[in-house]
């Protein structure tokens, strides 16, 4: 092939072939929010600002990804990451293949590497998308506390951390929503906003990277983030490397969007084995399951009176005193409207009944949740005395993070064991002090209106710069076309 007779200079095919590669970013924020992409991935985006769906919804740009999408740093969106691609593309033609962004860097690669070696020899069973058919397993025996057939949460494997199913404290709701950020969230997040109600959030990286406004308002509101992988599979059916890469990027995304290195993650389904616990566990992360259900998310199949019955019959239990030991974690979602409005209809009551309903870091007095050390949640102690926040910086996206993450290089069972929930509520109640006012005992920011009013101008700014560069991407294209045809014709 002679690109010679162009007769263009490097220093210009450099220009169109950079101009083609940020209008390819582009191209890939509109085509990742297509009708077909939202039927996969239901949770979506926010307007902070805005409550009508149209609104909340609407496209926009954001630098950080886009920047991290060109240098390869995430995988294609509601895909599992392929770590054996290239570390970089120079084919032009390619130049909007999906393979464009779903090449890992070589740091990303590095980081697998130096963890594989030690990983348990426990084989991918089924498929992502949870068909186990033909599957066989020792139920009695359970060699790999297998979640999902088992129910196991106490790993075989005794450097591994038991899972985290329930808060220690007595009569306590631990309170958790799945698969966030979702566009519809707006009006259930000011809800909980105006209560000042936390909740953990499980994130997942491909949301996070559709919707980072609205991610970063999670952490603006005071909840604590945690991961829930990149694209939501079944993890036990997937290999090695599939494993770290879903728990990695959706790391990655997180610490990108908002700014924080997270140290916990709920596995999609529960499902989760002492392999997969190994390698979350080596990158700082502790598996949080749940002891109670609501089901929400099949609303739609089974009906709201239906996922009302199973809130009541939890709300039944506490009455029963069955928590009068030691609380609960419930797994619900911020999946829908629907899965929303059941939260918000039934927060009133769960709060009548139980004596704390709080975010699984609260009920276990892990007030620094984070790597970062500039996030501070309160104790159980303050929290249900009214502090809901003490110091929490302003969620920050970066380009090209770098995660701090506890890898270990040794053999299987000599896991650095990261620094998250610890069972010490007695000893930090009993220290605890509750006199914080003013700003340290309300929730972060002042009013709705006021606090959501940077977020809206910044979407405004970033959705008229995606319309901007529509013209960009159009003209990129052109021009990348007429280069490669001309290259073909002289071929």
């Amino acid at each position: 092939m002679r690109f010679d007779t162009l007769a263009l200079t490097s220093s210009a095919v450099a220009s169109m072939v950079a101009s083609a590669s940020a209008a390819c970013a582009d191209f890939e924020i509109l085509r990742r929010n297509s009708p077909s992409l939202r039927a996969r991935a239901p949770t979506s985006e926010q307007d902070a600002a805005n409550e009508t769906l149209t609104e909340e919804c609407k496209l926009y740009n954001f630098a950080p990804v886009t920047t991290l999408f060109n240098n390869g740093g995430f995988p294609t969106l509601w895909e599992t990451a392929n770590l054996s691609l290239p570390d970089a593309s120079v084919i032009v033609i390619h130049i909007c293949s999906k393979n464009r962004n779903r090449k890992a860097t070589a740091e990303d690669k590095a980081l697998f590497t130096a963890l594989s070696s030690s990983i348990p020899n426990i084989a991918p069973r089924g498929t992502r998308a949870g068909d186990f058919t033909g599957v066989t397993y020792d139920i009695a025996a359970d060699p790999a506390c297998w979640w999902t057939d088992t129910l196991c949460t106490q790993p075989k494997i005794a450097a591994l951390k038991a899972d985290v199913t329930r808060c220690p404290e007595p009569e306590t709701w631990g309170f958790t929503l799945d698969d966030g950020p979702n566009c519809s969230h707006n009006a259930f997040y000011d809800y909980l906003y105006e209560q000042k109600q936390k909740a953990t959030l499980f994130y997942i990286g491909s949301n996070v990277v559709d919707w980072p406004y609205e991610a970063q308002r999670g952490l603006d509101d005071g909840h604590e983030i945690c991961a829930h992988t990149w694209s939501h599979p079944y993890m036990t059916a997937l290999t090695n490397e599939e494993v770290f890469s879903e728990l990695y990027y959706s790391m990655k995304a997180i610490k990108s969007v908002i700014g924080v290195t997270v140290r916990c993650w709920r596995p999609p389904y529960g499902d989760v084995d002492d392999r997969v616990r190994y390698i979350a566990q080596a990158l700082g992360l502790t598996t949080v399951v749940w002891s109670d259900n609501t089901f929400d998310y099949d609303i739609s199949t089974l009906g709201t009176a239906t996922i009302e019955a199973n809130y009541n019959a939890i709300l039944t239990e506490q009455s029963n005193g069955t928590f009068a030991r030691q609380g609960t974690i419930v797994l619900t979602h911020e999946l829908n409207n629907g899965t929303m409005s059941e939260s918000k209809s039934f927060l009133p009551k769960i709060k009548s009944q139980f004596k704390a309903v709080v975010p699984i870091a609260v009920c276990y007095n892990n007030s620094q949740p984070y790597v970062e050390t500039d996030y501070t949640y309160p104790n159980f102690a303050q929290f249900t005395a009214g502090t809901t926040s003490i110091s929490l910086a302003t969620a920050t996206a970066t380009s090209g993070p770098v995660l701090s993450i506890p890898l270990s290089t040794g053999q299987t069972g000599s896991l650095v064991v990261p620094l998250s929930y610890t069972i010490a509520h007695a000893a930090n109640n009993a220290a605890a002090t509750t006199t914080g006012s003013g700003s340290s005992a309300t929730a972060t920011g002042s009013a709705s209106g006021s606090r959501t009013s940077a977020t809206s101008t910044a979407k405004a700014s970033a959705a008229q710069s995606l319309s901007s560069n529509g013209v960009g991407y159009i003209m990129g294209l052109l021009t990348l076309g007429a280069f490669v045809v001309g290259a073909l014709l002289v071929w």
